[in-house]
């Protein structure tokens, strides 16, 4: 809290796009009302994901969303390519949630940033 101005500075809120930058800065804020969603398949996620990060790979995306997330939970979806985080982004929309963000560079750019990953774990819904 900015005690001079009786400010307390936020994060910039979510967009219908983000690069791993801005998630990255809002987790290191700690704001911990939203989820990381891998739609890659379940053997891909084994091998590696972000730090945190859930799998709901695109086939049962939609079901498994439904029961385990709130319509306004914010969701960043990730993949390894645009076209595939786009597609299942685009069908969390279609079924009524509002705040949805897509991962531009997916899993290959936040390593790329050197940003933290888990390995041969089995993680996921």
């Amino acid at each position: 809290m900015n005690l001079l101005f009786g400010i307390i500075p936020t994060p910039t809120p979510l967009k219908s796009q983000s690069r791993v930058y801005d998630l990255k800065t809002r987790l290191d804020w700690g704001e911990p009302a939203l989820t990381i969603v891998d739609v890659r398949d379940r053997d891909e996620f084994n091998l590696c994901h972000i730090m945190g990060a859930v799998s709901l790979p695109t086939e049962g995306l939609v079901g498994l969303a439904l029961v385990n997330f709130e319509l306004s939970r914010d969701l960043y979806i990730y993949s390894d390519a645009d076209e595939d985080t786009t597609a299942a982004a685009e069908k969390l929309r279609q079924v009524g949630f509002r705040n949805v963000s897509e991962l531009q560079g997916g899993l290959p750019a936040w390593k790329a940033m050197g940003y933290q990953i888990e390995s041969g774990k089995s993680i996921g819904y």
